[in-house]
């Protein structure tokens, strides 16, 4: 018989609601997703605190933490240390580290403390293959609704790429905000892609002539959003 301490959470999926916690954090209690109701919310998970990839990356997040606030888009960390080794750690790279010129950096945004892993299990950011007793470096994007919307995994020794993390949410902004696809690649001001309407000469019927839409084949179709509709529609001034 299957030991029950050995049984293994189900990882959350992508359309899922995102599993209900709450938790202390260096910014207070959080009741998580609810606090973050009409917000979206990269929830990350980092493998320990006083190690040199981690605070690569929060030095990282933190210096653009305006910029995805910008989007609508509030950041929460976690690790699966206590708080107080959160706090000491968080003040250390403030007064002391420096990272591609970033220095005297504040982590404004909470960090979770997960000792005893219930969060982090929660969410599948413990990998028994690679550890179990670190997080692994996890990435959630959970929308305005509570839903989970994309996952990224990484090892413990790669750091995350942020300018992937940001046009990641802004492409799915885009697709919300549009009733788009965005191609391999997208940045804003490229061409997107309208859903397939079981022909291009249909597809066009349903633009009414109003779009610049162009139509490789039945199943492929393109159109033009410039950078600075993209960018006024998501972005808020």
């Amino acid at each position: 018989m299957e030991n029950p301490e050995m049984q293994i959470t189900p990882m959350p999926r992508i359309g899922d609601k995102a599993p209900e916690f709450k938790a202390v954090t260096t910014q207070g209690p959080i009741n998580f997703p609810e606090d973050y109701k009409g917000s979206w919310v990269i929830l990350f998970s980092h493998p320990a605190d006083f190690t040199p990839v981690c605070t690569s990356e929060f030095i990282t997040f933190a210096t653009l933490e305006d910029k995805f606030a910008q989007a609508n888009c509030k950041l929460v960390g976690l690790s699966v240390d206590g708080l107080y080794s959160h706090i000491a750690w968080l003040r250390t790279i403030k007064e002391k580290i420096e990272y591609k010129g970033m220095k005297d950096v504040e982590v404004k945004f909470p960090l979770i403390e997960d000792i005893t892993m219930d969060v982090a299990k929660k969410y599948g950011m413990i990998q028994p293959g690679e550890s179990n007793t670190k997080a692994v470096r996890a990435v959630f994007y959970i929308d305005p609704k509570g839903i989970i919307r994309a996952i990224i995994y990484y090892p413990l020794s790669t750091g995350r790429n942020f300018d992937e993390l940001y046009r990641a949410l802004i492409a799915m902004q885009t697709a919300d905000a549009f009733s788009v696809a965005t191609p391999a690649d997208w940045q804003p001001g490229d061409d997107v892609i309208v859903p397939p309407a079981g022909s291009c000469g249909v597809a066009k019927d349903r633009m009414e002539g109003k779009e610049q839409l162009k139509c490789y084949d039945w199943f492929f179709c393109t159109k033009p959003i410039d950078k600075e509709t993209v960018l006024n529609t998501i972005l808020k001034k």
